[in-house]
């Protein structure tokens, strides 16, 4: 569980270092700049400790300078503010192919019940659709702090969320097929 926390901080450090940086000075620019030089620090250090980088991770990097850059630009907190949801539709377009998440399930959920773990990878992609929009209507308030609330409580709450009723909804459907076999 230390090792998924520990993924997630390394996922969303541009992102906590602008919320920390915005509400310690009130200030979007500085908050940008160095959540962009955050992000560059970060892609450089990996690299320097010889871990191997995703396609996500640069990905997000060149969201970051990209948003990031005209934001600066544009002293408009709103093209930063929309780089989650950019994110979210991404991870909502590859959860759209069919049968993605069954390399992710343990075998006994994927041998047992495979047609509704489909079903959920679908569940997923509308999700990540749902979250992206979300993003993006809090995001042209221009609103910091109602987008704060939204991208670490609700859009992390929503998918802690998703992934409880999953669990208990595949914990049940296994056991039922299960006991039907038995039978």
């Amino acid at each position: 569980m230390k090792d998924v926390f520990a993924k997630l901080a390394t996922d969303f450090f541009s992102t906590i270092v602008f919320l920390a940086l915005y509400f310690l000075t009130g200030n979007v620019l500085v908050a940008t700049g160095v959540a962009i030089a955050g992000a560059v620090a970060q892609v450089i250090h990996a690299h320097l400790k010889g871990q191997q980088l995703g396609f996500m991770t640069y990905a997000s990097l060149a969201l970051v300078i990209a948003l990031g850059s005209a934001t600066l630009l544009t002293k408009d907190p709103r093209f930063v503010l929309a780089k989650p949801a950019i994110a979210h539709f991404a991870i909502g377009a590859i959860m759209l192919k069919r049968g993605w998440m069954l390399r992710y399930m343990p075998p006994i959920v994927a041998a047992t019940i495979p047609e509704y773990v489909t079903i959920a990878g679908y569940g997923w992609a509308a999700l990540m659709f749902a979250l992206g929009a979300g993003t993006i209507a809090i995001a042209m308030t221009g609103d910091i702090a109602l987008w704060g609330l939204y991208v670490s409580v609700v859009a992390f709450g929503a998918k802690i969320a998703a992934f409880a009723v999953q669990y208990v909804a595949f914990r049940i459907l296994v056991t039922n097929r299960i006991r039907a076999a038995r039978a």
